[in-house]
């Protein structure tokens, strides 16, 4: 068996906004809240794109992707984008998977980006108006 650790980060709102992640190994609950800006964006997004990877290569057990940011700015559109990909591409695989994106039902630019991450990866997101 192939041991994960779990990344559990408290997100911050110093010079710049790291949102907080709660990705379980053990139960496939994999949540990313709060605001996403940062300076090492792509640094950032890249070792839990290598948590999920090893995840649904080693793990293979459902995941439930949740998604509660309330602003993110382009570079890390960019890598949820590699996010979801990575989460596609274990749906084809035969994984199990569930993505809740929880928004503001009054922010109409979160429902258009989300809509176009649906478009872009052919994943089915729930939508979740808070």
């Amino acid at each position: 068996m192939v041991e994960l650790e779990d990344i559990i980060i408290e997100g911050s709102h110093k010079n710049f906004f790291t949102p907080s992640v709660n990705f379980n190994a053990t139960t496939g609950i994999c949540e990313l809240s709060g605001e996403s800006f940062l300076e090492d964006t792509v640094e950032f997004y890249d070792n839990l794109i290598e948590w999920l990877e090893t995840y649904t290569e080693k793990i293979k057990k459902p995941i439930a992707f949740i998604i509660k940011l309330t602003y993110f700015n382009t570079s890390t559109s960019r890598c949820l984008l590699d996010v979801l990909n990575v989460i596609k591409d274990y749906e084809e695989d035969d994984g199990d998977v569930v993505v809740n994106w929880h928004y503001d039902e009054n922010d109409t630019d979160m429902e258009e980006d989300i809509e176009d991450y649906v478009i872009d990866t052919g994943l089915k997101i729930n939508l979740i108006a808070l």
